[in-house]
């Protein structure tokens, strides 16, 4: 029988099921007594052991010993997930405590990722990964010139999205700070919702002061789009630590690694997800594509605002995830997200 090849019957699926869920609970070996004295399955454990030896052939379990019980294959995993897990949802108290605390923290971008990657951690009990929205592009929202001393301006330029650029000017000659103010204005006025070749073009506009300053506003623009990298936030290692199978140095060592290897978890990231927000996508076994991944398992959402800005957040532990929760917590998390974002951006 080749792998896959067969549809699985009701039983079938059923013990497939049950043995994930259990090997999810217990990360031990399945055997079908176990099954029949737990589920009351109503056959014996002969015929439940020969459905497992016709999903050991078909590849969605395997023996890790010849008197061991079955465990999981990725194919396995992938089976329950896309055709048996069906629609999961936080428990209300959950969803209650996770608005509470994003309502109580600071309004503030930065501050809302890191809790994002908190609570998913925390919920989904495994390694969270989380990326700061990008906007689509950095543009210009509102500009302030402050007189401090002498020739000293501080030029205080905040983006769409909220982001705040501060950079110190040396003025050829002392501005007064109603001319400041008025230089400022002007360009609000004329560059709002501009990017950096939008504020230079209308730079033409000003005087010799605002020509200056809309050139400087130009490049920190630049400079913001530069660096708009969608920094990657992440909680929870020791949450993966913890895990059986990563009980021995060599495989502790290993998941370490993989967590602190931003390249990797950004390019599975950009790979992975589609450009759908909100949608919930799951990475089993690196899927073929990632042979670092080959012992983990990532879900994984696109959270934001079409049009303004878009991040990443996602949960990574190893294939003997609690999917259903993890997919949950991904799920109401991204929604709060893309809320926060539509709020700081198109506001």
């Amino acid at each position: 029988m080749t792998a896959g090849s067969t549809a699985l019957s009701e039983r079938q699926e059923t013990i497939l099921a049950l043995i994930i869920h259990e090997f999810i609970e217990h990360a031990e070996p399945i055997g079908s007594k176990r099954l029949v004295e737990r589920y009351g399955l109503g056959v014996s454990s002969a015929t439940v052991r020969n459905e497992m030896t016709v999903l050991t052939e078909a590849g969605y379990l395997r023996q890790p010993h010849t008197s061991a019980g079955r465990v999981p294959t990725e194919q396995g995993y992938r089976y329950f997930v896309r055709g048996l897990l069906g629609e999961t949802d936080l428990p209300a108290e959950e969803k209650r405590l996770i608005r509470h605390q994003f309502h109580q923290a600071p309004e503030d971008m930065e501050e809302w990722v890191r809790l994002a990657a908190s609570v998913l951690a925390h919920h989904s009990r495994v390694a969270s990964l989380v990326t700061a929205p990008r906007p689509d592009r950095t543009a210009f929202k509102h500009l302030e010139l402050i007189a401090t001393q002498s020739r000293q301006v501080l030029l205080v330029l905040v983006l769409e999205g909220g982001d705040v650029r501060q950079q110190m000017l040396t003025l050829a000659e002392p501005v007064d700070q109603s001319r400041l103010r008025q230089t400022a204005e002007q360009i609000t006025r004329a560059c709002a919702g501009q990017d950096a070749g939008g504020v230079l073009a209308q730079a033409a506009r000003f005087g010799v002061l605002g020509q200056d300053i809309a050139r400087l506003v130009a490049e920190v623009l630049e400079r913001a789009d530069e660096l708009s990298t969608g920094h990657l936030y992440r909680d929870g290692l020791s949450n993966v630590l913890a895990q059986p199978e990563f009980a021995d140095s060599e495989r502790g060592r290993s998941a370490l690694h993989l967590l602190e290897e931003h390249s990797l978890l950004e390019e599975v990231l950009a790979k992975a997800l589609s450009p759908t927000i909100g949608g919930v996508q799951v990475v089993i076994g690196g899927e073929g594509a990632w042979e670092e991944l080959r012992d983990y398992s990532m879900v994984l959402a696109r959270y934001g605002a079409a049009g303004y800005a878009t991040g990443a957040l996602g949960v990574l532990g190893p294939t003997r995830m609690a999917y259903g929760r993890s997919i949950s917590a991904v799920r109401y998390v991204a929604g709060l997200m893309s809320n926060l974002v539509l709020e700081a951006f198109a506001a």
